[in-house]
């Protein structure tokens, strides 16, 4: 159990948390939310005795093993397998000790390390370790690479592997998906709902949220609020707090009103019916939580350019790559104003590349790209943020580019990226990763694009700018193509999906859940550890060899492993049956609970008492319906792996 209490903590005379408590269950996986600048990863730093606290104290359990994620990188020639292994302490420990035996020939020594060693389970770590690293995005070619080799963001993913490989009670995660894709975070939700130690995390991610915490606890007004449910809970939680505050109530009205209109235009226009039926039910959800974010200090919006040509690209039998290699053929492609596409496809498939080409760049190595004459392009992503100048300010960003605009309308504009006053007057040189975006992203809202292509917006976004990110670009009336591991931006500002794959685009016919179970599907499980291989017993027929006669022996043998493996297989048929019946039942009652939550009487002085109860059922059957996933999942693959060995 971790308590916090009493607890009063300042860094540079601005205080961050006053007489501040909360209590944390062991197996909890805790998401941290907040304001940047909370003191979110301040808690991190106190936690690992970093920072003392002015007051108040932190107990921990006696012995507890704390495993972090390092945020900065580290210029290692060592090989990415052995990075994720030195995460181990122990094992390194013991490895040490038995070379030192080794040395000295101390056979005592020798036998005891190698008793500690097998407990350890030392003879699967290097295969744990490359499981992790391929679960992180990387290749099979990538493990024995050094560490150098890698860029910052590939470095941060080989921390978060270290983390990950650390023996722990308490797993301390701070922006883990910042670097990831969709297929990495995906992975990455599955490991930590079967992490059975405590998890705090810090996110900006609420689909990760979701599927991962199972409470949350807010940086509010200097206290420490917890919740119990994940993400969306607390946001069902917190509105109903702040909706009875009449001026957050207006402004709530006034944001319902926005993205009723979005839902009506999305409507008009989905031509897929499990993508309409998805990205509906999101809308309606964002309606009940709209107002937890009426004290969002972003509002902003991509006014589309005054004149818009029709079609505003077209790539006709395209090639893209790099260099003499390519990446993607046989590009037929038309985006036309109105046009929402999400780019769905495995790490590497080519999606960053694909959107390069769409610009016409140096990626695009043959056919035929034709602009429209009124096209205008916004471009965002990661790289581009060092394109900006460091020593100009964000007023002067947009200056350069309207010299006749005037002070007040820049900065007017620049309020709703929340730049104001002097910090809109000063040098972005000191600026976060996440200011350097806003100012990109509000460079591209002010030159009026009629073509958005977004590769990864969201990195380093906190969850309010992310929310009015979503909320722009569903206003925005020109053409949006976009590459995130956002779920929650993608659910709702995309109309379909294109899947970048195996040299390919192709009309991806089906919505975020179907692509995981794609995903699933071709992706080997390395949600679990190795097990020891038993010796081999002769050889067997293989790749190549010569089929060897079964004698009435071997066939006797044969029946009875296949017996003893459908016996085996049995109960966990059953099981799986079982839990599928229970994940039917409680997503028709969490179903029923949230047609409930709709009723607006409900939120009116009469209806408190009742809201409350529903939504500790609707917390409660989605803290229930993601263990019973869990559970199924791990079942499932079990009755997989079974039914190979039985073929």
């Amino acid at each position: 159990m971790l308590t916090i209490t009493d607890l009063s903590l300042q860094r540079g005379g601005v205080w961050l948390l006053e007489q501040a408590g909360v209590t944390i269950q062991p197996g909890q996986r805790v998401a941290i939310v907040g304001a940047n600048g909370a003191g979110k990863s301040s808690l991190f730093q106190l936690l690992l005795g970093g920072l003392s606290p002015e007051a108040g104290q932190v107990a921990l359990p006696g012995g507890c093993r704390i495993a972090h994620m390092a945020q900065e990188f580290e210029a290692s020639s060592r090989s990415a397998r052995n990075f994720v292994l030195d995460g181990d302490i122990e094992l390194r420990r013991l490895e040490a000790e038995l070379a030192r035996a080794e040395a000295t020939g101390d056979d005592n020594a020798m036998a005891r390390l190698h008793g500690e060693l097998d407990v350890h389970e030392a003879w699967s770590a290097g295969r744990r370790a490359e499981a992790l690293i391929r679960g992180l995005g990387f290749t099979d070619e990538d493990v024995d690479r050094p560490v150098t080799s890698f860029s910052g963001g590939w470095r941060i993913r080989l921390n978060l592997a270290q983390a990950l490989m650390r023996p722990s009670d308490l797993l301390l995660l701070d922006e883990p998906t910042n670097h990831l894709d969709l297929d990495a975070c995906l992975w990455l939700e599955n490991w930590l709902r079967r992490y059975p130690g405590t998890l705090l995390f810090i996110s900006h991610d609420r689909d990760f949220m979701d599927r991962v915490a199972t409470n949350v606890v807010h940086f509010d007004q200097r206290r420490l609020v917890s919740y119990t449910g994940n993400y969306s809970s607390f946001e069902s939680q917190r509105s109903e707090r702040l909706a009875q505050q009449q001026a957050g109530y207006e402004r709530q009205q006034a944001r319902i009103e926005e993205i009723q209109r979005f839902i009506d235009r999305f409507k008009a226009k989905a031509t897929k019916a499990r993508q309409a039926q998805s990205r509906v039910k999101a809308l309606e959800r964002m309606e009940r939580i709209a107002p937890a974010h009426v004290d969002s200090p972003f509002s902003f919006r991509f006014p589309v350019a005054d004149k818009v040509s029709n079609p505003l690209l077209s790539l006709r039998g395209a090639q893209a790559g790099h260099g003499e290699t390519v990446v993607l053929k046989n590009l037929n492609l038309t985006l036309l104003p109105g046009t929402r596409v999400g780019l769905l496809g495995p790490n590497g498939a080519g999606k960053s590349t694909l959107i390069d080409a769409l610009r016409g760049q140096q990626s695009l190595l043959g056919g035929e790209r034709t602009t429209g004459e009124h096209l205008a392009i916004g471009y965002f992503a990661q790289h581009q943020l060092e394109s900006l100048d460091l020593d100009a300010s964000p007023f002067l960003h947009l200056q350069r580019l309207s010299p006749t605009a005037s002070e007040q309308k820049i900065r007017n504009f620049l309020g709703g990226f929340n730049f104001h006053g002097d910090e809109a007057l000063a040098a972005i040189r000191s600026f976060s990763g996440g200011e350097k975006a806003r100012v990109a992203l509000a460079v591209i809202a002010w030159q009026r694009p009629s073509l958005l292509l977004l590769d990864e917006p969201t990195n380093h976004l906190d969850l309010e700018m992310r929310q009015a990110l979503t909320m722009a670009l569903q206003d925005f009336e020109g053409a949006i193509v976009v590459v995130s591991h956002d779920r929650h931006l993608l659910r709702n500002t995309v109309d379909e999906f294109w899947l970048v794959n195996e040299g390919r685009v192709v009309d991806y016919d089906g919505d975020l859940d179907d692509y995981e179970r794609w995903l699933a599907d071709r992706r080997v499980s390395d949600t679990e550890a190795p097990r020891r291989q038993a010796p081999e017993q002769g050889k067997g027929s293989g790749p190549g060899s010569e089929p060897v006669a079964e004698g009435a022996d071997d066939r006797k043998a044969r029946k009875r492993a296949e017996a003893a493996l459908r016996q085996k297989l049995s109960p966990f048929r059953k099981r799986q049956e079982s839990l599928e019946s229970s994940l039917e039942k409680i997503q028709r009652q969490l179903s029923e609970v949230e047609q409930c939550l709709a009723d607006p009487a409900l939120y009116e002085g009469s209806g408190k008492a009742r809201l409350q109860v529903l939504l500790g059922e609707q917390a409660e059957l989605k803290r229930r319906l993601a263990d019973v996933e869990a559970e199924w999942l791990e079942v499932s693959q079990t009755v997989e792996n079974l039914e190979l060995e039985m073929s």
